[in-house]
């Protein structure tokens, strides 16, 4: 039998890249130039390159069989037929834009991501691999899946989240938001989203709002959120029920926030309209998050080597060991830290300051939490890239207040980030050359 956790990860990482951006594989497949077989045909052309008949109807498969697996009532075929298509094209559109502006994901990462995917699934990478044969998934197209998502998280984080800055005053006033209302609370919130071109005309805009319109009344009637989700549904976690998760309300969206606010458990909204299209919110559950937080948190300072083009993970790793063996035999860490480390921390002598629990990725986190003050780890490995960690010293701290601020902060980046990154998808898709051959027969 399948491993009980391969199904929720076959799932999960089928569409991973729906809960980034817009939707399934296409990764190296992007980077090749395909004929259609002699059975298929093209139902899509995206700049200089097609989707196919055969392209689609995979991914209805595998979207049929997700939503099977959740127990959301199936869309009609020709709705989630067309909803498919439109993620496919945006998918491709992005990849496209990553390779034309050099971003590439090599097989190293790719076989780390894996690796990571099956440690996490208390598998081997054999095992994994034989685990998703057994559920039907071919491999190949499960490594192109991964490599696209991987492809459009690097994006997101070029392209967007390295631009997205919070100011102090920014913090203040939403800190003072939350005393002045009294809330200081976490909503979980379902969500529909019908884009709108940009530039549309009246007629398009009308358009979509009727269907928005239309997603409502049938919600308001009693019809499955997650079915419509799947049917309407523009956003990228669409077939995944709309779910945005667990966000205080510094972390949605304004219109969100104003809009949930008045909100009772299972309530919907009224249309909303952003920049991005029309919206519909349900209120799916709702918490508190007033408590004291203390935390033991480490004083600890890196070296970072990053992985490129030029510097293998082989390379990295062996300059790291170089360096680890200086410093043993007598060498300043700091010292080496500003004339090797890769992080903005350099110039501190890799001096990361005071870490609460949960503020590095876990790789690193469980590498320095098994050091003990004074003491320096192996060079290990994280998405960054290859890092000598030491650890200066531990305290436990009241980090109330701080973490208020670190919070704020997290949220209100996190709610910038979502919107630029919303439109910047939109602006890529607005600008691609796209024509729909699907009702040809």
């Amino acid at each position: 039998m399948t491993h009980p956790t391969v199904r929720s990860v076959v799932a999960r990482l089928t569409f991973a890249l729906l809960a980034a951006t817009c939707s399934l594989r296409d990764g190296v497949a992007a980077e090749r130039t395909r004929e259609p077989l002699a059975l298929d045909r093209v139902v899509a052309v995206v700049n200089s390159e097609v989707i196919t008949k055969l392209e689609l109807d995979e991914q209805l498969k595998l979207a049929t069989r997700e939503l099977t697996r959740q127990g959301t009532p199936l869309p009609q075929r020709s709705l989630l037929e067309k909803q498919m298509l439109e993620r496919m094209i945006t998918n491709r559109v992005l990849v496209q834009f990553a390779k034309d502006t050099g971003l590439r994901i090599d097989e190293t990462q790719v076989d780390r991501a894996l690796s990571r995917i099956a440690q996490s699934n208390k598998l081997t990478p054999d095992e994994l691999r034989a685990a998703l044969q057994e559920e039907g998934v071919d491999y190949a197209r499960y490594r192109d899946d991964l490599r696209n998502e991987i492809t459009v998280a690097r994006l997101r984080e070029r392209e967007v989240d390295g631009r997205t800055n919070v100011s102090d005053a920014e913090i203040d006033a939403f800190l003072r938001g939350q005393q002045a209302s009294g809330r200081n609370d976490e909503y979980n919130l379902l969500h529909i989203l019908v884009t709108v071109p940009e530039g549309a005309s009246p007629d398009q805009i009308q358009g979509r709002r009727a269907r928005a319109e239309e997603a409502l009344a049938k919600l308001k009637q009693g019809a499955d959120f997650k079915q419509i989700s799947a049917t309407y549904s523009d956003a990228p976690n669409a077939l995944q029920g709309g779910e945005l998760g667990w966000r205080p309300v510094g972390r949605l969206p304004t219109i969100f926030a104003q809009a949930v606010t008045g909100m009772k458990i299972a309530d919907l909204s009224q249309i909303l309209r952003s920049p991005n299209g029309f919206h519909i919110l349900k209120l799916a559950e709702k918490r508190s998050n007033a408590q004291q937080i203390v935390v033991e948190q480490t004083h600890a300072r890196h070296i970072l080597i990053r992985l490129n083009e030029i510097v293998s993970e082989v390379e990295a790793r062996k300059r790291l060991e170089d360096v680890r063996a200086k410093i043993v035999a007598g060498g300043d860490f700091q010292d080496f830290a500003r004339s090797q480390s890769e992080d903005a921390s350099a110039a501190r002598g890799g001096d990361l300051g005071w870490l609460s629990p949960g503020d590095t990725v876990p790789e690193f986190e469980q590498a320095m939490n098994a050091l003990q003050p004074g003491q320096m780890s192996e060079p290990i490995q994280t998405s960054f890239g290859w890092h000598l960690i030491q650890v200066i010293e531990r305290r436990t701290e009241d980090m109330t207040k701080e973490r208020e601020r670190q919070m704020a902060r997290q949220a209100i980046r996190a709610r910038k980030s979502d919107e630029a990154f919303g439109e910047w998808v939109r602006q890529q898709r607005d600008r691609a050359f796209v024509e729909y051959r699907l009702e040809e027969r």
